[in-house]
């Protein structure tokens, strides 16, 4: 308990920045554990301070990579990105569907929102639109794990915390996952009957 309150003071001792870079940076290196961040972010901050650099870190940079994707993205050096079959299927459902199925993805902490930003700057979805979208979500799934892992100790000391919480990871976790295979199933269905009507139109 000592030693890991004495990384907390550690981590705290670099200042907010860093609490706003990291999941700042995450939404570039998507491979870069964001989950950690909040939670450490919520630890050595307090739960209220801790989610708002999250939040803010996390909602500027899916938001900047929006940005460079909608001015770069069809460029002949990022053209490969268009040209990906799933990547068309995306764009394809989110220019139909909109704020509904980016919300839910953005929501839970295990999906792509890393493809997810990519796929948004590549529709023609509005950047107004985008960013409330991205706001709403990172909001429900920031909030959630920063509620979650704001009292390290707690969670140390207390053995029916630590199992809630576990608990509510693998939760979000299989919810995140069968949110994102139905998504992905009714994305191919509607991409396959799209582009049979298109056959259909250039056949007549």
């Amino acid at each position: 308990m000592e030693n890991i309150l004495e990384l907390t003071q550690s981590y705290r001792a670099f200042g907010p920045l860093i609490g706003f870079l990291l999941p700042f940076i995450e939404a570039f290196l998507p491979f870069l554990p964001l989950f950690v961040f909040v939670f450490a972010n919520a630890t050595a901050y307090g739960l209220w301070i801790g989610f708002l650099l999250s939040w803010g870190g996390s909602v500027v940079g899916a938001y900047a990579v929006f940005l460079i994707i909608r001015k770069y993205g069809r460029a002949r050096f990022l053209g490969f990105m268009t040209r990906h079959e799933k990547v068309k299927k995306l764009i394809h459902w989110v220019e139909r569907h909109g704020f509904g199925p980016l919300f839910l993805l953005l929501c839970f902490p295990f999906t792509p929102s890393a493809l997810v930003n990519v796929v948004a700057g590549l529709s023609n979805i509005r950047q107004y639109y985008y960013l409330l979208t991205v706001m709403a979500g990172k909001f429900v799934m920031i909030f959630t794990i920063s509620f979650v892992g704001y009292d390290i100790r707690a969670l140390l000391t207390q053995p029916v915390r630590t199992a809630v919480v576990i608990a509510v990871i693998v939760l979000l976790y299989i919810i995140g996952k069968i949110l994102e295979k139905r998504l992905t199933k009714k994305v191919e269905a509607e991409y396959r009957q799209a582009n049979e009507e298109r056959k259909k139109r250039k056949l007549s």
